[in-house]
């Protein structure tokens, strides 16, 4: 009986860490897909942007649990860096039918619209942290950290170890 349940604990265990990866810091991303030109945007060029100090973020769970809270933050508005690569759109009117996929990476990804970045209120609030804990972006081992404090579940976008942004149009059928 003991070596059944030795296995069984084994087992999982196995699967409770199987979907579990370990993230990688990044020193920069892409920006490819709908683009007229895929860019990398580097610790660099990150540092160029202008940043401004944003509240402390409690960072929940899926059931709006507290499971840490990231504190003494600077941070860029995603935004201004995705508004310097153009999309291929053939005109503003269809702007509304691309979305951008930012994936870490883990290969956690997470979507939003061109109007939930560009054309609401929500852009506003969707950060690259520059800074946290008084450590600077270079010396970040979360780098590059993309939050969004307004969510109501805010580790739902809490995107560690960004590596790339897709930019993707709906097809319609």
């Amino acid at each position: 009986m003991k070596k059944c349940i030795s296995i069984l604990i084994v087992l999982l265990t196995s699967f409770a860490t199987q979907g579990q990866s370990d993230i990688v810091s990044t020193n920069g991303f892409t920006v490819s897909g709908a683009v007229a030109k895929e860019i990398t945007v580097t610790l660099v060029d990150i540092a160029s942007y202008p940043s401004k100090s944003i509240p402390d973020v409690i960072i929940t769970n899926h059931l709006g649990e507290p499971r840490g809270t990231a504190r003494g933050l600077r941070a860029v508005l995603i935004k201004d860096i995705l508004v310097t690569v153009p999309v291929t759109a053939e005109s503003p009117k269809v702007l509304s039918e691309f979305y951008f996929t930012f994936i870490a990476s883990d290969g956690y990804a997470v979507v939003y619209s061109w109007n939930e970045l560009f054309n609401s209120p929500s852009g506003d609030s969707v950060f690259l942290i520059v800074e946290k804990d008084g450590k600077k972006l270079n010396d970040m081992s979360e780098r590059i950290l993309i939050i969004r404090p307004a969510d109501f579940k805010t580790g739902r976008r809490h995107i560690k170890g960004l590596q790339k942004i897709v930019v993707g149009r709906v097809t319609k059928n």
